[in-house]
């Protein structure tokens, strides 16, 4: 467990978030040795998804953050790290409902779906030839780092159709991805490719998000 305090948080938490979470806390037993809880729980359309509780600080371990924010105690996993920094954790009355208590709202910058840079790269080849090297220049590179790949499997007319593997394949991120990063790469380097098609096995991968189709 290690300790991180002020500019060194990777967590901000707003004035608003600090007295509802504090007032919750002076409502529980021991709420004194209580702090917040918070973990990646994976994602929810092209953002984060997270899970956050009530628990005693003294259970951190080895693998958490413990940030203090004036009163309160933010307790994070240290594999969340980049996920997290930079984010700011805030709450909102419904201002419409006046016994609507609200929620707790997440701004983070950070998205599960790895950017693909832009920019002109230098093309040669026919068709299939210009895409593979759109991927192993451009696209590769950048989806590397969240530990996946892309293989071009066959060009038909206007259409690529790729394979993605490792952590792409499965990854419930993986048609935003392909949508919003590979697509356009594709389409805007080779002009003669106006569709890409994913056809990788994702009920095969680690996290399948696709359901085989029950007989």
């Amino acid at each position: 467990m290690s300790d991180s305090t002020g500019s060194a948080n990777l967590l901000t938490v707003t004035d608003k978030a600090r007295a509802k979470l504090l007032g919750m806390l002076s409502g529980e037993p021991d709420g004194d040795k209580l702090g917040l809880w918070l973990e990646v729980a994976g994602t929810r359309g092209p953002s984060y998804a997270y899970d956050m509780w009530l628990q005693s600080v003294d259970e951190a371990g080895a693998d958490h953050v413990v940030e203090q924010h004036g009163d309160l105690r933010v307790v994070l996993k240290t594999a969340d790290a980049d996920k997290l920094r930079g984010s700011t954790l805030n709450h909102r009355q419904n201002l419409l409902k006046t016994d609507d208590p609200g929620g707790f709202v997440f701004d983070n910058p950070n998205s599960p779906s790895p950017d693909i840079p832009g920019g002109d790269i230098e093309l040669s080849g026919d068709v299939a030839q210009r895409v593979t090297q759109v991927l192993d220049q451009r696209i590769n590179p950048a989806i590397a780092s969240h530990g996946g790949s892309a293989q071009l499997v066959a060009i038909e007319g206007d259409a690529a159709y790729l394979r993605l593997g490792g952590g792409c394949q499965g990854c419930g991120m993986a048609a935003v991805t392909l949508s919003q990063g590979i697509e356009v790469a594709i389409l805007e380097m080779v002009p003669e490719i106006t569709k890409v098609i994913d056809v990788t096995d994702h009920a095969g991968g680690e996290n399948p998000y696709y359901e085989a189709a029950k007989k």
